[in-house]
């Protein structure tokens, strides 16, 4: 087996301007992903550094993973320095790399997120709040909510007439069925 490296043992700021884009990647993040990548390193700072590798003839670090939070930095933050490691690979093995961070992040299980939504709600969140510190739309939310059983998820959910009287209508609809 082969040993492990630990480049994230060696986490260094450096120059923003000595950190340039691959030109290989092909992730591209949605603008709702990307306001909660900022929303995220507003909340939590930078948890992740920006995994590049160092051209000596350039002097230039090469994103190879972290691309988004480097632009987050760069364009949004305007910092002059970002956490970096570095990885000393040839070009085919950067770019393998860069596609096994990308690929290997994974997705959010739907019934974990609803659980997850109807916890928040159980502990006072009202759906603006979820939108808001989970970066999803209203209508995500309220799906997520009616995976985890509707009583529950929708306790502090205030409806419209028009739901009201479809409730009562359906009651009704039962009522007659069951006589």
């Amino acid at each position: 087996m082969k040993e492990i490296e630990y480049p994230v043992l060696n986490v260094k700021m450096v120059d923003i301007n000595k950190v340039v884009s691959n030109d290989y990647n092909p992730n591209v993040v949605a603008t709702p992903e990307l306001i909660l990548l900022r929303k995220s390193i507003e909340e939590d700072g930078y948890t992740q550094p920006i995994v590049t590798y160092y051209d000596k003839k350039e002097d230039k670090y090469i994103v190879v993973d972290g691309f988004h939070r480097y632009k987050c930095a760069k364009d949004y933050f305007f910092l002059k320095e970002v956490p970096i490691v570095t990885i000393n690979k040839d070009l085919k093995h950067r770019m393998a790399s860069t596609i096994r961070h990308n690929r290997a992040r994974g997705t959010h299980q739907i019934v974990d997120m609803s659980k997850i939504v109807t916890s928040l709600t159980a502990k006072g969140w009202d759906e603006e709040k979820i939108c808001l510190e989970l970066g999803m739309e209203l209508d995500e939310v309220i799906r997520l909510k009616q995976i985890s059983g509707l009583k529950e998820a929708f306790a502090n959910h205030v409806f419209s007439k028009s739901w009201e009287e479809f409730e009562d209508n359906n009651e009704k609809i039962l009522k007659k069925e069951q006589k």
